[in-house]
C-alpha cells in the first residue's frame, strides 16, 4: 500500500496493518483471541500467542481499496453479532486514522467461541 506526494512515496506493508488490526481487534469487548486463517479443521481451532496474531488476519488490495479479514474466537456467551460489529467498527476507524485511506472492507470470520480465562 503505497501513497504518492510531491516528497515522495511512502510505503506500508500489508504487515504492518495486520498487526495494527490485530491489536485493535484484541482490544475489543468479547474477543478471545485471534486463529490463523484457514485453519478450522475437525472444528479444532488454536488461539493465537500475542506475538504471532498477525497471522490471524488478512489484508490485500482488491482495485487499488484495502480488504481485511479477520478470524476470531468469541467469548461464550455474548452476542456474536453485536461483538463482531463492533469489531469492524473499530478496526475500519483504526486503520483509517493510522493510514490516513478508506478502508472498503473489514470482514470478521468467527471461527470458533470459548470461555474467556479472565
Amino acid at each position: 500500500m503505497a501513497t504518492e506526494s510531491y516528497l515522495g512515496k511512502i510505503e506500508v506493508s500489508p504487515l504492518a496493518v495486520a498487526s495494527l488490526a490485530s491489536e485493535a481487534v484484541l482490544g475489543c469487548y468479547g474477543v478471545v483471541g485471534l486463529a490463523a486463517a484457514g485453519t478450522l479443521r475437525d472444528g479444532l481451532v488454536e488461539i493465537l500467542q500475542r506475538d504471532a496474531t498477525h497471522r490471524g488476519v488478512e489484508v490485500r488490495l482488491r482495485d487499488g481499496a484495502i480488504v481485511v479479514d479477520l478470524y476470531v474466537v468469541i467469548e461464550y456467551g455474548t452476542r456474536i453479532s453485536e461483538v463482531a460489529h463492533n469489531i469492524m467498527e473499530t478496526v475500519k476507524f483504526r486503520l483509517e486514522r493510522a493510514l490516513g485511506r478508506p478502508i472498503q472492507e473489514v470482514n470478521v470470520h468467527v471461527q470458533d467461541l470459548r470461555v474467556s480465562n479472565t
